[in-house]
């Protein structure tokens, strides 16, 4: 994997510095609400794992299978998660070690894997806010001030994010409106 050509089969390319900063990206997200999994779930290492994969992978190391299965993983324990916090929590966690997959196709859908985690960052502090959706708009200008210059690029060569009904999409749409306007 070479530097100019980590993803370059698609509608433009994706170097490995700008694949890491994304994944550096959702791992921040992901790290701040590992602890509502783990708070419940001590004993299941599956979003740790990912969130350690995606920092790894953000800090230099190759990109590898490690990042898949890890996300796939973490995804899995958000299925047997009993609260939607807890869900959201895991889920960032896998997105994080798939944001080094991120594929250079110029599709909507792929903005989730740019934004995602920091929407169900969002989502989650507003859970344990009592549903407080002020706190999320909080953490989506929050995750809005932390993205670098070369997040904001990557993001500008991607559609907008798919609008949908959920709170986590409203909220990723809400932080992906917010990263085009102050390009």
């Amino acid at each position: 994997m070479t530097e100019r050509s980590a993803a370059g089969h698609g509608d433009f390319e994706l170097t490995v510095r700008e694949l890491r900063a994304v994944a550096r990206y959702a791992a921040e997200s992901a790290q701040e609400v590992l602890p509502v999994f783990e708070h419940t779930h001590p004993d299941d290492p599956r979003p740790r794992a990912a969130v350690d994969a995606a920092w790894e992978f953000a800090n230099g190391a190759r990109r590898t299978r490690l990042q898949r299965v890890t996300a796939l993983d973490a995804h899995r324990a958000a299925r047997d998660a009993a609260s939607e916090a807890e869900r959201l929590a895991a889920r960032a966690a896998g997105d994080a070690a798939a944001a080094a997959y991120l594929h250079p196709i110029a599709r909507a859908t792929q903005v989730g894997h740019i934004l995602r985690a920091a929407a169900s960052a969002a989502r989650v502090a507003e859970l344990r806010a009592g549903g407080d959706p002020a706190v999320g708009l909080e953490r989506i200008e929050r995750a809005r001030r932390r993205a670098t210059p070369t997040l904001a690029d990557v993001l500008s060569r991607y559609p907008p994010a798919p609008s949908g009904k959920g709170r986590v999409a409203q909220l990723m749409s809400a932080l992906d409106a917010a990263l085009r306007a102050t390009r």
